[in-house]
C-alpha cells in the first residue's frame, strides 16, 4: 500500500471513530438528561397534608414506595394541592400547574384528581362540580394525552341529605367512567371518622391516617407504574 493510500485510510479511520463517538454521545444524551415522569396528586387540604409536615403526607409516602420499588429514576410523586380549594378553584389553576411541568421539562405519567370535598362541605351543586372536574381532565388530556387519569372519590356526611349524598358520590363515578379513568373508591377509606387517625378537627388525617391513605392507594397506583415505561 503506497503512502497516499495509508494516509487516506488513516484519516478515514480517525474520521469514522470521531463520528462513531459523536453518534454515541448524541444517542445517549436523551437518556442522561431524561427526568422522571410525574405522578401528580391534584387536590385540596387532604392532599396538601394539612396540619402536618409535607413528608408526612400521602404523596410523599407514595414517593417512598416508588423508591422502595426502585422506580425513582422513572417516576416522581408531586403534590399540587391548595387547602380549602373547590373544584372551581382547581380548574382555575390547572393551567398553571401543567405549565410547571413544561418549565421542568417533565412528562405527566399519572394524574390523580382528588378534588370536590370542599364542594360537598359547602353544599355546592354537583352538576357544576362535574363540569369542573371534567374541564380539569380535558386540560390534562390536551397537554399530556398519554397520562393515565385517576379519580379519587369522596363521600359526604348524612346531614347533607341522602339525595345530595348520592348525587355527590355518583358524580365521581360518572366522571371516571366518561374518561376511562381508574377509580379510587374512597380517598379516606379506613380513616374517616376515626379520632385516632385524624387531627382534633375530626376532618383532616393525622400522620397515621396519611400512612393508611398511602397504603390504600399504592395497590391501585403500583400497577399503573409497573406496566408502562415513560422513558421508552
Amino acid at each position: 500500500m503506497d503512502l497516499f493510500n495509508r494516509q487516506f485510510y488513516s484519516r478515514f479511520r480517525r474520521t469514522f471513530a470521531a463520528l462513531a463517538i459523536a453518534f454515541f454521545v448524541i444517542a445517549l444524551t436523551p437518556l442522561v438528561n431524561a427526568k422522571p415522569a410525574v405522578v401528580m396528586f391534584y387536590g385540596d387540604s387532604l392532599t396538601a397534608s394539612y396540619g402536618l409536615a409535607p413528608e408526612q403526607g400521602y404523596p410523599a409516602l407514595i414517593q417512598e414506595k416508588i423508591e422502595t420499588e426502585g422506580l425513582q429514576n422513572e417516576y416522581t410523586a408531586l403534590a399540587s394541592a391548595v387547602s380549602g380549594e373547590t373544584s372551581a378553584g382547581g380548574l382555575s389553576r390547572i393551567n398553571w400547574a401543567l405549565a410547571g411541568l413544561d418549565r421542568g421539562k417533565q412528562e405527566l405519567a399519572v394524574f390523580v384528581l382528588a378534588l370536590g370535598a370542599n364542594d360537598g362541605l359547602r353544599g355546592l351543586p354537583t352538576d357544576a362540580m362535574a363540569k369542573n372536574l371534567q374541564a380539569i381532565i380535558d386540560r390534562v388530556k390536551e397537554k399530556h394525552p398519554e397520562a393515565q387519569i385517576v379519580v379519587a372519590q369522596m363521600f359526604m356526611p348524612p346531614n347533607l341529605g341522602e339525595a345530595y349524598r348520592e348525587s355527590f358520590a355518583e358524580t365521581y363515578q360518572n366522571v371516571a367512567k366518561a374518561n376511562d379513568a381508574v377509580m379510587i373508591p374512597f380517598l379516606l377509606k379506613d380513616v374517616a371518622g376515626d379520632p385516632k387517625l385524624n387531627l382534633p378537627d375530626g376532618i383532616h388525617p393525622n400522620a397515621k391516617g396519611q400512612q393508611i391513605m398511602a397504603d390504600n392507594l399504592w395497590p391501585i397506583l403500583k400497577p399503573l407504574l409497573t406496566t408502562q415505561s415513560p422513558q421508552s
